[in-house]
């Protein structure tokens, strides 16, 4: 039988903040993260001054939804905060911890790519656990490559973890010169 509450992706809002924090706790108190500080976990205030600035720049924050749910939820941010940099973001995606393998990780991927490419981003990066085998496929899926291993970047489990830095172009990737006004100059 199908769903009657098909997986939808929106821009996110304050109202999501709460739902949004109960993902990410959840993936630092028991998910890939378990066993990170997570005393500098952000509280909703910090969420919503987010979800502002990244608005006001606009930079894609979104939300998967299933029925009224939040399933998960995706952002950016830029790589670097120098001008040369303006054109490479970094991403992040998260997914609650009872949808994960539904898909909802490829169709956040996938808004996030397509905004981004709209909005003249020419790189993405991501950083994933190099324990996340899942997370490392879907990037893989997505075109994105390995460009670097991190070792020993994160402490947690009572020991060192590396991360896996991963990228992909968007667009005319390096191809050719941006256009002359593109992304604030």
């Amino acid at each position: 039988m199908e769903n009657p509450h098909p997986i939808c992706i929106r821009p996110s809002r304050d109202a999501d903040v709460e739902a949004m924090l109960a993902i990410y706790r959840h993936h630092i108190r028991r998910g890939v993260e378990k066993g990170v500080d997570d005393s500098g976990t952000p509280e909703p205030d910090d969420i919503r001054d987010r979800r502002k600035n990244l608005r006001n720049h606009r930079f894609p924050h979104l939300v998967a939804t299933l029925g009224a749910e939040i399933v998960g939820y995706a952002y950016v941010v830029l790589f670097r905060k120098r001008p040369a940099y303006r054109y490479t973001v970094k991403h992040s995606i998260y997914v609650h911890h009872d949808h994960t393998g539904r898909g909802v990780g490829p169709l956040l991927m996938q808004e996030l790519i397509d905004a981004c490419a709209a909005a003249g981003f020419r790189q993405m990066i991501g950083y994933i656990d190099a324990d996340n085998a899942a997370s490392i496929r879907l990037h893989e899926k997505f075109g994105f490559v390995r460009v670097a291993l991190l070792p020993a970047v994160a402490y947690r489990y009572g020991h060192w973890a590396d991360s896996v830095m991963m990228q992909r172009s968007l667009g005319a990737g390096s191809s050719s010169p941006p256009p002359r006004a593109s992304l604030n100059g």
